[in-house]
């Protein structure tokens, strides 16, 4: 008797990074070995729509190696980030939000790189969705060269002060490197739903 093993469903996997070039070549290492596993693995990359910075990065080595590229970008962006012009799709949104509700329409789990305000913006924006049980989308933090350890120490500061609740750090996941996201990915399972009031917060 064969046992046929179900076939590869490709994901799509929101990445939010950085739009600056001024950074650690770690950093950069990092958003195009990304940008090489998730082509390889036959998965769809969605991202920002920017070719500067990380993002160029990771949309570039994806594109190199044959990936499906979805680009989101606001219009007033489009000159501040230069919109990716080779990407497979490049949706223009009106406006932040706009384009933040059609990345998380677009994605079946995040993926969050080195990056500045705009990347915490996104990042934390999608764990209060978690924490208000408006997602059950896995999120997963790579912490290249210990760059989000602040961020996770601030996490923690505002458990320790009551604010957040120690369930929350199930919220999300926390992985050294690159190649870790997909087990990441797939173990991950989301908290158990329930009324959304002040106890889940």
């Amino acid at each position: 008797m064969t046992i046929e093993t179900p076939a590869y469903q490709p994901r799509r996997l929101c990445v939010f990074c950085g739009s600056s070039s001024r950074v650690d070549d770690r950093y950069r290492a990092a958003a195009t070995e990304f940008g090489h596993l998730i082509a390889e693995r036959g998965d769809e990359l969605v991202y920002g729509g920017g070719r500067v910075g990380l993002m160029g990065l990771v949309a570039d080595a994806a594109l190199e190696r044959g990936a499906r590229v979805t680009g989101i970008i606001p219009r007033f962006l489009m000159d501040l980030e230069v919109g990716h012009g080779a990407v497979s799709e490049l949706v223009v949104t009106d406006s932040m939000h706009a384009r933040k509700a059609a990345m998380y329409e677009r994605a079946d789990a995040f993926v969050v790189l080195p990056g500045g305000l705009g990347t915490l913006d996104e990042t934390l924006e999608v764990l209060t969705w978690s924490q208000l049980r408006l997602s059950t989308k896995p999120v997963v933090l790579v912490d290249v060269a210990g760059f989000w350890q602040p961020l996770l120490a601030l996490i923690d500061h505002t458990i320790e002060a009551g604010f957040t609740r120690p369930a929350n750090r199930s919220l999300f996941t926390v992985v050294t490197s690159v190649d870790a996201v997909f087990d990441a990915v797939d173990a991950f399972a989301a908290p158990a739903g329930g009324d959304v009031s002040s106890k889940w917060l």
